[in-house]
């Protein structure tokens, strides 16, 4: 008889295999990755260009490319392309990122092959007009200027800022004035030098039938925007300069303060890329880290705190947040360096870290449960350069991790006096 009192048993995770992508080289030079999966009649497709943020010859020219694309083309205005698209009950979008831009689609199956002539219209004739920028401009200066009135905003801006240097792509901050000069003629340059598909990445993913990969083929390996000149790479020259290890925020009239700690962090490649991902859970990524455990349910400081790595092409970094009282926010800083410390000093016990391990291959296991989770993975490994077993390793890694090494990571990471300190809020 089954005793609902008992949990039943926990059986650790042995591997994980990502399923392979096939990969194709286009007539004009893309690459088309497909991975296929019909348990529903559904399919992503992505155009990811070197548009990002990394690119661009000034700051935020890569945001206004991406949302204008949109925004009409030679034959349809951005109604025109609304409409389609939600009458095929589909979704499409173009986002902006540190290192890419990506146009992506979701669909049912069998409207695809008419979707599809939209999507070559929007990558390969869009037109940017004049009024839609204007208003684009205006709604985003706006929204900086409501994000700014928030001390996470400012804590978040300025520690990027300090940790990256002025003059390094991931630390531009955002100038009100320097955007809203930004031209026409400056975003259609933009988007000739960095969106020519004869550069793009094409993933296409879910119910696939050849017939609909043959129509891909067609449309994207063949048409081309009228200039396909390299991506500027010129950023690439520049290192990361780290400023001030302190830096405060100067938010008068805010009750709140929001930190920001945390520094320079080994990239994607790193051969303790996924011990170190242990160690970071273990002090802050899940609700039960030490960090929660300590500012949140022990002092009471906070609602939540949290830390993390954020990867990115040509540097990473490690950063701790958190929203505190203004009155409790050296007092927070306190006790995170302490549980910084004390992860150099004590070996993390036993059961502590078995949950964490459960935490993170359970936690993994269940992001491939999906074929557009799959391919987002699988996005990673070609983009950062990863070798093709990376996230196979990565159950079989954190299981083998000991303490001790986790020990020797903390002793060289996560020392509190090499950490950058951002507060913005009220000085008291």
């Amino acid at each position: 008889m089954l005793d609902r009192q008992v949990a039943p048993p926990v059986q650790p995770l042995a591997s994980v295999t990502l399923p392979a992508a096939d990969v194709f080289s286009l007539p004009n030079g893309a690459r088309l990755h497909v991975l296929r999966n019909d348990a529903q009649p559904v399919v992503r497709l992505q155009i990811v260009f070197k548009a990002g943020k990394w690119y661009e010859p000034a700051p935020g020219i890569s945001l206004l490319t991406a949302r204008m694309l949109l925004e009409g083309t030679t034959t349809r205005t951005a109604r025109q392309i609304a409409d389609e698209v939600a009458f095929y009950g589909a979704s499409l979008e173009c986002e902006q990122g540190f290192d890419r831009a990506t146009l992506t689609l979701y669909c049912l199956t069998r409207h695809l092959p008419k979707l599809l002539p939209l999507i070559q219209d929007v990558v390969t004739a869009p037109i940017f007009p004049v009024p839609e920028l204007e208003q684009l401009k205006t709604r985003t200066i706006q929204n900086v200027r409501v994000e700014r009135q928030k001390t996470s905003y400012l804590a978040s801006e300025r520690f990027s800022h300090n940790l990256y240097g002025a003059h390094y792509p991931y630390g531009n901050v955002f100038d009100e004035q320097l955007f809203s000069l930004i031209s026409q003629s400056a975003v259609q340059a933009y988007y000739h030098t960095n969106y020519a598909l004869s550069q793009a990445d094409i993933f296409i993913c879910g119910d696939i039938p050849q017939e609909h990969e043959t129509l891909v083929t067609e449309l994207f390996g063949q048409s081309t925007p009228a200039t396909t000149a390299s991506p500027s790479t010129s950023q690439a020259l520049h290192e990361p300069v780290s400023g001030p290890l302190q830096y405060y925020v100067s938010v008068t009239d805010s009750i709140q303060s929001s930190l920001r700690i945390g520094r320079l962090w080994p990239t994607l490649d790193h051969a303790d890329t996924h011990r170190l991902q242990l160690l970071v859970k273990v002090l802050g990524g899940y609700f039960g880290s030490r960090l929660m455990k300590n500012i949140r349910e022990d002092k009471g400081f906070t609602y939540g705190i949290y830390a993390s790595i954020s990867p990115r092409e040509h540097a990473s970094s490690f950063v701790i947040g958190t929203d505190v009282n203004a009155n409790s926010a050296d007092a927070a800083i306190k006790e995170i360096q302490y549980e910084l410390r004390v992860l150099q000093h004590e070996l993390i016990p036993a059961d502590e870290l078995q949950t964490v391990k459960n935490y993170m291959t359970g936690k993994f296991a269940n992001e491939l449960s999906t074929v557009f989770e799959q391919c987002d993975k699988y996005k990673s490994i070609v983009f950062f350069g990863l070798p093709a077993n990376y996230y196979a390793t990565f159950i079989e890694q954190v299981n083998q991790t000991s303490a001790e090494q986790l020990l020797s990571l903390a002793q060289h990471y996560l020392s509190p006096e090499k950490m950058l300190e951002v507060i913005a809020g009220p000085k008291l």
